[in-house]
């Protein structure tokens, strides 16, 4: 495996040097259909990943492939406007490379915005979900095989991944908002292809709320790198196994785009009170 540290410290550096700009404080990740929340930024310096040493290439429609550093709700900010996935072919190390290059820069934050299928009958379309557990379906782990102890513990606890003060600064974001409060577990899958009514059913059996295809790699990761973690789901369409109903990409990327309007609301009140 590639020099993971070295090339972590190569982008900080290009980065550093293109931006001339303080640390960011908040790393955030902009998922399917939800690029347009970058817009809220005040932006200092938007660069394409193409650009940035070591970054992958986004292949995904609804991933616009731009990193923003800037401000949002008072604190520095460095935003992904797109993300890697596995199914896109990626090896996880290349989906979480960005994560590891922002602890280096010292942001001590990370949020992560995920377009999701509903498992829980409860929730409607549109509906925003903080994430308060997660289960990993994808069938690795970004950890595996990683040795050098200059990424972090090769074994880090997992029993809070979610930060609880950041957890109840979006609840109450949601309630002062007037939007109903959902919380619960978010299942990573491999994807691309979506679930059949037998795969829901077994999702929702092993406790999940919604299912998506991203997002836990990098949460691995970060609390490899010792982030504290916020993590909203938008649930773009309801999965009920007795009568499943076709759903394309653009229809997810519309919901995910109405959805985004609210996260972003939830977003710039929590990150406005959360003390770093």
């Amino acid at each position: 495996m590639d020099d993971i540290f070295e090339k972590v410290l190569e982008t900080k550096e290009f980065l550093g040097k293109i931006t001339a700009w303080e640390n960011p404080e908040v790393a955030i990740i902009l998922g399917t259909g939800l690029g347009d929340l970058a817009d809220q930024l005040t932006p200092n310096c938007v660069i394409p990943y193409e650009d940035v040493p070591h970054f992958p290439a986004s292949t995904v429609e609804g991933h616009k492939g731009k990193l923003i550093f800037g401000t949002f709700a008072g604190k520095r900010v460095v935003a992904m406007q797109g993300r890697f996935h596995y199914y896109e072919g990626y090896g996880l190390e290349h989906v979480t490379f960005p994560v590891r290059v922002f602890g280096a820069m010292g942001a001590k934050l990370l949020i992560v915005n995920s377009a999701a299928g509903g498992l829980n009958l409860s929730f409607n379309s549109g509906d925003v979900m903080i994430v308060t557990d997660h289960i990993n379906l994808l069938g690795s782990n970004p950890l595996r095989g990683l040795t050098d102890l200059r990424l972090g513990d090769r074994f880090p606890d997992m029993g809070r991944v979610y930060d609880r003060e950041c957890i109840e600064e979006a609840s109450k974001a949601v309630r002062e908002i007037g939007a109903t409060l959902r919380r619960g577990v978010y299942v990573a899958v491999a994807g691309p292809s979506l679930e059949t009514p037998a795969e829901t059913r077994m999702l929702r059996i092993l406790g999940g709320d919604a299912v998506g295809m991203s997002s836990v790699p990098e949460v691995i990761t970060a609390v490899q790198v010792g982030f504290r973690v916020l993590f909203l789901a938008a649930i773009t369409n309801v999965n009920n196994p007795e009568n499943m109903l076709p759903i394309s990409l653009s229809q997810v990327i519309q919901n995910a785009k109405i959805t985004g309007r609210l996260m972003g609301q939830i977003m710039e009140i929590a990150i406005g009170r959360i003390t770093l």
